[in-house]
């Protein structure tokens, strides 16, 4: 197994904004400070404000100024007027998130473009940084289109789209479009590279001694003492602290662990819906927080703030300060995915041994050797922080600068195993414990499946703080539908839900179509979810159909593309003539594409067409909603 690297693509809280009479105007902010380089981002976990600081940071090299900008704080009908200010480009780092959809942050943005055509953008000079991944349907579709539309509405693009992949090397395909877009925007512009290659400090350390512990935030995502004073809505900003009512084991057997939790959000006001996502805020391992304390030499329990130096940003401090470094490197920092190699780069001046201290920045560069060694020295041996601290003896750096630098630990997101017609007070996760061995030997740990199968019922601090997300993978709104789902492993989430809800609708009394599963776990013995639940269903006639892949139990593989092929002539007769709709959850990498191509051959084998002719078959399938996939790689 690789590492754990790319979670589902942040917003920051409130704590960390300017106060209330906040500027709406980037124009107005940037002949204020005297900026011409603006870097919009849409980010759902991270990435994508990670690049746009790194961008805005290095105009600096070249004797520009830039800022980073989330278009969600900002009026973007501004945009024609960027030509106000000289020498002005406008970059985007836009990610893609679910099926091609615009992250939460740039919604309104990605809206605002669709419905101004007579908006003249001629003035606004721009390039685009796109992050996706490549085994999901839509690749980038969303830089693709802040691309292509800003092209339409009469802006200059200055340099090319660049194509991000988190299935290959993302951080590989920045530098490389990077390293090539500066000297671009030179030329454009004019200007030379300042040479400045030194790092630059964003913010500055003030250590508090005589502060009331009152004041310091011990964790909250937003408000100060928001998990002490809970006051709804609550949403990424606002997490509810949610009790665990329960906490299983799935698998009978195996090397694995498969767990079962209710979250338990009565009189929270909290609503959710069947096949939503529920996000949690976990918490990293003490026990490597206090390794990093140790091997840095440092008093964790020291209150810090870290304040930004550009007084105007709207980013005060990287995390919710005052805070103690253990706060911060428990609940704030991302300790535990390999370092992006700007934080490579910016430490390199830590190390005391040239030789160290040579290899690190060579692993920031641009040059083949250098990216072969962060391929193979870092991602490949998944050495997060730690792992580079302890086998590189002799960097030592200011715990500080190292908070300043660690990207924000990010919210996970579940698929929501129950429906709130059956458990409105409660909500359903299921998950697998990721834990792995490196090729160093070392045992990793993922940390929010770790972090929730620690939550012991009643036990001490066994809330965890949750949001809902919203989705579009939804059941057909008449009941009378068929309904054909695809889930194996732990695929099988959002499903549990449907199937509960048609439950409850036949006890309604309502006419409920078809209602066919297909559900692949390794092992009938081992790691069969649910498998009370399931056949129950099917015993009460909730499930029509309940067909399972049992991978492992005989000498070649069977899988759920394969049981689907087997029941080609009934699914093609629900799909076609009995308006079915078709949900698929679980593996983006192969098992949405096998299942995917399963239908394709469904379409040419009872249904007479052609492979182009069943591949268009199943996009109109996709356009119309009839056929939603919930998926992760």
């Amino acid at each position: 197994m690789g590492c754990v690297f790319s979670l589902p693509e942040d917003r920051r809280d409130a704590a960390e904004r300017a106060p209330t009479t906040r500027e709406t105007s980037f124009i107005e902010k940037m002949k204020k400070t005297g900026k011409n380089i603006i870097v919009f981002y849409g980010s759902q976990t991270g990435t994508g404000e990670e690049f746009a600081n790194r961008l805005a940071k290095d105009a600096q090299r070249y004797g520009m100024k830039g800022m980073a900008a989330d278009p969600e704080e900002y009026t973007m009908g501004e945009l024609s007027r960027l030509s106000e200010i000289e020498n002005s480009l406008a970059i985007f780092c836009m990610a893609t998130y679910g099926e091609g959809d615009p992250t939460d942050n740039a919604q309104d943005f990605y809206d605002w473009l669709q419905e101004n055509d007579d908006e003249d953008l001629s003035g606004l000079n721009f390039t685009v940084f796109a992050l996706g991944n490549k085994t999901y349907e839509h690749y980038n579709a969303m830089g693709k289109y802040v691309d292509k539309r800003l092209e339409e509405l009469g802006a200059k693009r200055i340099f090319d789209l660049g194509l991000g992949d988190d299935d290959g090397n993302l951080e590989e395909d920045f530098i490389s479009w990077r390293e090539q877009f500066w000297p671009a925007v030179c030329e454009h512009f004019g200007v030379e590279a300042s040479g400045d290659e030194s790092s630059i400090r964003q913010y500055e350390l003030k250590v508090h001694t005589d502060l009331n512990m009152n004041k310091v935030f011990t964790g909250e995502i937003g408000r100060l003492k928001s998990f002490e004073v809970q006051k709804p809505p609550f949403d990424s900003k606002n997490p509810f602290l949610a009790p665990v009512s329960v906490n299983r084991r799935l698998n009978k057997a195996g090397d694995r662990h498969l767990m079962h939790l209710e979250l338990d959000i009565t009189g929270s006001k909290i609503r959710y819906e069947s096949g939503d996502h529920v996000a949690v805020f976990p918490t990293n391992d003490s026990s490597l927080v206090n390794k990093l304390g140790e091997i840095l030499g440092v008093d964790l329990d020291v209150v810090i703030s870290l304040n930004n130096l550009d007084e105007e940003s709207n980013k005060k401090h990287p995390f919710p300060c005052p805070t103690t470094y253990r706060t911060a490197l428990t609940h704030y920092l991302d300790i535990t995915n390999p370092p992006r190699t700007n934080v490579l780069y910016e430490l390199a001046q830590y190390a005391s041994d040239p030789k160290e201290q040579e290899n690190m920045r060579k692993m920031a560069s641009s040059s083949p050797e250098g990216k072969s060694l962060y391929q193979s020295w870092v991602l490949d041996s998944c050495r997060n922080i730690l792992a580079i601290l302890e086998d590189m003896p002799s960097l030592r750096p200011p715990v500080d600068h190292l908070c300043e630098l660690l990207p924000r630990l990010q919210a996970r997101y579940y698929s929501i195993a129950s429906s709130s017609k059956v458990h409105p007070n409660s909500i359903h996760i299921c998950a697998v414990v990721v834990e792995y061995t490196t090729k160093t030997g070392r045992l990793n740990k993922g940390v929010a499946t770790n972090w929730l199968k620690n939550k012991l019922v009643n036990g001490h601090k066994s809330t965890v703080p949750m949001f809902i997300r919203k989705s579009q993978f939804r059941l057909p709104f008449k009941a009378s539908n068929p309904v054909i789902m695809v889930g194996p492993g732990t695929g099988i989430a959002p499903f549990m839900g449907f199937v509960q809800e048609r439950g409850w609708l036949k006890q309604q009394g309502k006419e409920v179509g078809e209602t066919v599963m297909f559900f692949g776990c390794r092992h009938r013995n081992e790691d069969y979810l649910y498998q009370e639940e399931l056949e129950e269903a099917e015993k009460n006639g909730v499930l029509t159909q309940l067909n399972v892949a049992f991978s492992r139990d005989q000498e070649h593989k069977v899988y759920v593309q394969h049981l689907l092929k087997k029941n080609k002539e009934h699914l093609w007769k629900l799909i076609h003539s009995d308006n079915a709709h078709i949900y698929i959850c679980g593996d983006a990498r192969n098992m949405a594409k096998d299942v995917q191509a399963a239908f394709y051959e469904i379409a040419e084998e009872v249904g007479g067409m052609t492979r182009p002719q069943a591949t268009d078959y199943v996009k109109k399938l996709m356009t119309k909603g009839r056929y939603s996939q919930d998926v992760w790689s």
